[in-house]
């Protein structure tokens, strides 16, 4: 009898969790997703390249497999993109309207505004962020992830305490 309680007792633990999971995690809203490439693996990678002019210099080096994904999502006004982190770096270029990044570690939350044209880094890992189109028109971000294979391309995140939404 008493093993029957535990078992009870685990399952009633792990569904609060997972439902508390699923209230807490703050959804995108407004914003329509299109893969324009969807998990192409590749092996490990190792480049490093100097170019004219000569203090110029790029290094990207993985061990191991990985993902890469590149995104094209359109926020509508008032949209966001909710409270997330990915667990590796993506390029995001902004090709349309204007996008806020408000990241977790800002105490102020006051956001980066990029317009089109523009573009940031995500640094990813412990980077929680969350974009969002304060403005009139659609915006569009293009995003360039590299991801460890078989890792999750995107993990949902509660609000920060600092930030109100």
């Amino acid at each position: 009898m008493k093993r029957k309680w535990v078992w009870a007792l685990s399952a009633a633990v792990i569904g609060v969790a997972v439902w508390v999971g699923t209230v807490l995690a703050t959804p995108q809203s407004g914003v329509t997703t299109t893969f324009l490439a969807n998990k192409v693996g590749f092996g490990e990678i190792d480049v490093m390249r100097h170019t004219i002019p000569a203090d110029w210099q790029a290094r990207i080096k993985t061990k191991g497999l990985s993902d890469g994904y590149v995104v094209d999502n359109v926020i509508k006004p008032g949209g966001t993109t909710g409270w997330h982190s990915h667990p590796g770096p993506s390029l995001i270029f902004v090709v349309r309207g204007e996008v806020t990044n408000y990241e977790s570690d800002d105490p102020s939350c006051t956001g980066q505004v990029y317009s089109a044209g523009s573009g940031f880094v995500d640094a990813g890992g412990d980077d929680v962020h969350s974009l969002r189109n304060n403005g009139t028109v659609d915006a569009e971000t293009i995003a360039v992830q590299i991801l460890p294979s078989g890792a999750p391309r995107r993990i949902e995140a509660d609000v920060p305490a600092n930030c109100s939404s």
